[in-house]
């Protein structure tokens, strides 16, 4: 199980090898699909050359969500108000005792105190401690969609996204709704290795190679949480195909940017337009 990576899902060159970034396209029309890792280091810098050529050639960004909305103080508390318990309620409530003893342990070990998580709900006490370790690891630096979001603002290019950031919270939010103690002890044992599996993600992603992200990351989810990998994987990826076969139909080029996982796979974005008779090229 990875949960970590699909909560960040998730090396130099001047070359258009292969990587994750894809042109889609129909007739005249065209856009570029960039699958995105949403935090990464310093070394990882500069990004492969193929996505600044197709930023280039792009008028306008597309996003998962509203990048500027969500670092808005009003969002803020929208998110507290989602990923907190309500009063009297906390994790001894829907933890069994043994699961939340390891938990109680691996957050000791990092200096974190449990007076700081009880009140969170599962998925952002998961979220609070990847992202803890992902500074400890020394990866705090802007993914690459903050980066692009940035870029394009000092541009004045055109923005736009494929879910509000109230939809994509309601996903995350319900991340092992019903099944507690099976993510939570799944996703401890993925930040004990997160180091070295960050390590395999990124080289996949820079990469292109999508059997290999699977193979990180949804195989295990898709086989042992079939729910929460349709809902927070191909729901979402069925109600962005719309929107991106709308901007096949217009004038302008588009450069859409997704976390990497929701294009790997025959359920992942660049399989669904594939099916629907679009051009795909790898980078």
């Amino acid at each position: 199980m990875r949960w970590c990576l699909m909560l960040i899902v998730l090396y130099a060159t001047q070359s258009f090898a292969e990587t994750s970034l894809w042109r889609i396209s129909h007739g005249a029309n065209e856009l570029f699909i960039g699958g995105t890792i949403h935090v990464l280091s310093k070394t990882d810098y500069p990004l492969p050359a193929a996505f600044d050529a197709a930023y280039k050639k792009s008028s306008k960004l597309v996003f998962e969500t509203d990048i500027g909305a969500s670092q808005t103080p009003d969002f803020t508390q929208i998110m507290l108000q989602h990923m907190m318990f309500p009063d009297g309620k906390s994790l001894k409530d829907v933890l069994r005792t043994d699961v939340y003893e390891q938990l109680e342990a691996f957050s000791s070990a990092r200096g974190v105190p449990m007076v700081m998580l009880k009140k969170m709900r599962p998925a952002m006490v998961i979220i609070t401690l990847t992202f803890m370790e992902l500074q400890r690891l020394g990866m705090t630096d802007t993914g690459v969609d903050h980066y692009y979001y940035q870029r394009a603002l000092a541009d004045k290019k055109m923005l736009g996204y494929l879910e509000s950031n109230e939809q994509q919270l309601t996903f995350i939010t319900n991340m092992g709704k019903g099944r507690e103690n099976d993510f939570v002890r799944y996703s401890l044992k993925d930040l004990e290795n997160i180091e070295d599996i960050m390590q395999k993600l990124k080289a996949a992603w820079r990469n292109g190679n999508q059997d290999e992200m699977a193979a990180l990351s949804l195989d295990g989810m898709r086989r042992d949480f079939p729910n929460i990998y349709q809902q927070l994987l191909v729901e979402r990826n069925q109600n962005w195909l719309p929107h991106i076969e709308s901007m096949l139909k217009d004038p302008g080029t588009e450069m859409v940017l997704v976390g990497a996982l929701h294009l790997v796979g025959k359920e992942g974005v660049l399989h669904a337009l594939r099916e629907k008779g679009y051009r795909i090229e790898q980078w």
